[in-house]
């Protein structure tokens, strides 16, 4: 997943500190790049680093002072470099992008016919999606035009921040998939992904980019290049995971969303535990919602060490992350000997690094575990972003557990998606089994987009059903 933030300073308004502040404040998003550009009334600027082993503070600290001018964007990225500085005949701009281009291979053939366009921007996973969005920009003949040709040419999902000398075009998806937020400060004004990049820097939300909207923001205020379209399709996973507590989008909390995803599996069932605890880090609130309504003690069996495994280190080979998962939780004898202990969790997906904290717990003499994912069983691999930390769809627990009791992949998966089947029933406690579980209930598909309190229809939750939106 990837993240990004811009700046728009007036006379009096910083740029480099928010936009390095302000960028760093998506390092949970991020795995494996980091970048920040500017303009200074002349010159681009431009700087990239690899964060795959470092926080992205330890480092940029030192490029900040280097970067001048009122306007810069940066960017938490999955894999690839970016912000890009793009020289066409729209003129000299930078680029960054969030999202997940699924038919980049076909795009790239079709910009090949031309016979006048190349990429420069190649890594190991191929063509770098931001050019490639940049690259179909510039078939058109104003950013208006070549924004509304690359949205409707992308498959997935892209959200863009676009410098110019004269200002910042913000884009968001043609779907609504991830959000994009302006704020308004005295300093000036500040795009966003994550409002919690705003409160400490000053900035106020200003409004909410609706689906495949597009603004230009300069000093002078915020122009509407492009209308909101009416479908949205925003990703329900902001609330339930990988979104950053203290953040709004479509004016809704995640914390607080949390709580009620928590609250609503408490409400259906009354069960005789010691305690309730949440899996670090997301799943905590989703616990505390669940003490708070069961009326049950919540507490910390095991306790997460942060100050060197920060959340952007996410080691991509299997046996290293799965090392490091461990290294930073720290199980704490004394709360889990002879306790039966009710755990929320976000939600499963591979199950893996799960089913080894909780047989570490047992070791430690916990006498029942119970879990309670916050979302349905995950069923279908994201098409739309680049969230999801499992490469293939096979890897999921669900789908581990289906080829265990089909014996091949080419079974119907529809009849496990259905809640009240008998396929689903023996998917969910095969998975129980396997895990080493007390008991496991998965929250309703239902009660989790009440808790999130969009309508149903707002939010994507393809990888639950496979229900592909458009």
């Amino acid at each position: 997943m990837s993240g990004f933030f811009g700046v728009l300073s007036n006379s009096n308004g910083p740029c480099a500190t928010h936009l390095f502040y302000g960028t760093d404040y998506h390092s949970h998003l991020g795995t494996k790049r980091g970048g920040l550009a500017t303009f200074n009334g002349s010159t681009f600027s431009r700087v990239i680093h690899d964060i795959s082993n470092a926080q992205f503070r330890s480092k940029f600290d030192e490029d900040v002072g280097k970067l001048k001018g009122k306007i810069g964007i940066g960017v938490i990225s999955d894999f690839e470099d970016q912000p890009l500085i793009i020289g066409s005949h729209l003129g000299i701009y930078a680029i960054s992008t969030v999202g997940h281009i699924a038919n980049a291979n076909a795009l790239a053939k079709k910009v090949y016919k031309k016979n006048s366009v190349h990429f420069s921007e190649m890594s190991g996973k191929g063509i770098n999606p931001t050019e490639l969005t940049a690259v179909l920009i510039n078939q058109q003949e104003s950013f208006k035009e070549g924004i509304l040709y690359a949205q409707e040419q992308i498959e997935g999902s892209s959200s863009m921040l676009i410098m110019t000398p004269k200002g910042i075009y913000a884009v968001r998806d043609r779907l609504g998939r991830t959000p994009v937020i302006i704020g308004k400060g005295e300093g000036g004004y500040a795009v966003t992904m994550e409002t919690c990049a705003f409160y400490n820097l000053g900035y106020v939300v200003e409004r909410e980019l609706g689906p495949g909207e597009a603004v230009f923001i300069t000093n002078d205020g915020i122009e509407q290049i492009i209308e909101p379209r009416d479908n949205m399709q925003i990703c329900s996973f902001l609330w339930i995971y990988y979104g950053y507590p203290a953040s709004d989008y479509e004016n809704i909390n995640v914390e607080h969303s949390r709580y009620r995803c928590g609250a609503a599996l408490a409400a259906k069932e009354s069960l005789d535990v010691d305690f309730v605890a949440g899996i670090p880090d997301s799943g905590i609130a989703h616990a505390l919602g669940y003490a708070q309504k069961a009326g049950i003690s919540y507490s910390r069996p095991f306790v997460k060490y942060t100050p060197t495994w920060a959340r952007s280190f996410m080691p991509q080979n299997q046996s290293v992350r799965e090392l490091v998962a461990k290294m930073k939780l720290i199980p704490i004898k004394k709360l889990t000997s002879n306790k039966k202990i009710l755990f929320c969790d976000d939600s499963i997906v591979r199950g893996t690094q799960l089913k080894d904290t909780l047989q570490r717990l047992y070791d430690y003499g916990a006498k029942e575990i119970h879990m309670r994912p916050a979302c349905p069983p995950l069923l279908f691999g994201c098409k739309f972003l680049n969230f999801s930390r499992s490469k293939s769809e096979m890897d999921l627990a669900t789908r581990k557990v289906i080829r265990q009791i089909e014996g091949n992949n080419n079974c119907s998966i529809e009849k496990y998606t259905d809640e009240n089947s008998d396929q689903y029933n023996l998917m969910i406690e095969t998975i129980r089994k396997n895990m080493g579980l007390t008991s496991l209930i998965y929250q309703k598909l239902d009660d989790m987009t009440e808790a999130i309190n969009l309508p149903a229809e707002k939010l994507c939750t393809y990888c639950w059903n496979g229900c592909e939106k458009k």
